[in-house]
């Protein structure tokens, strides 16, 4: 007979921690700065850039549906291929709007990944590539501990 709990659980994969973690921020800021810098060089005027930066950010909506759901909207919004394919639209047709909503999108990114908000995994919002955020980072202060995944009854 096999017990399974979330105390028992294997550590969280795929979030990563110490120097790498903080190379993948300090490549969101590149982003957001060199973004922002294009932005400023090719984009529609910062009325545009303002109203449109949240945007990506409307997908936490799909946490009302659940938190498999959630992540699923957010990491849609929060990838970088969807700015990509702006970017190469605006260049490639050309067309400078969608040059500057690709733009803006990648600004979008990575400030959120400077900020620390990695995609997200369908455990819940706090569980992110990029660690945990939110109350399940504050619920491992100071503790040694890995996080832990939830249980396989948990995931069902």
């Amino acid at each position: 007979m096999s017990i399974h709990t979330d105390s028992l659980a294997p550590p969280m994969t795929g979030a990563v921690t110490g120097a790498l973690r903080t190379t993948l921020r300090l490549e969101g800021l590149c982003v957001l700065l060199v973004a922002t810098a294009c932005y400023a060089r090719y984009g529609q005027g910062w009325g545009w850039f303002a109203t449109l930066f949240l945007v990506p950010d409307l997908a936490f909506l799909g946490y009302l549906a659940g938190a498999r759901v959630g992540a699923i909207a957010y990491n849609l919004s929060h990838s970088y291929i969807g700015a990509l394919a702006c970017l190469l639209a605006g260049v490639l047709l050309p067309h400078p709007l969608w040059l500057a909503a690709g733009l803006i999108w990648a600004a979008h990114i990575g400030f959120d990944r400077a900020l620390g908000y990695g995609l997200k995994y369908a455990q819940g919002f706090g569980f992110t590539h990029l660690g945990l955020i939110g109350k399940q980072a504050q619920g491992t202060a100071g503790t040694a501990a890995a996080p832990q995944a939830p249980s396989a009854t948990a995931q069902r």
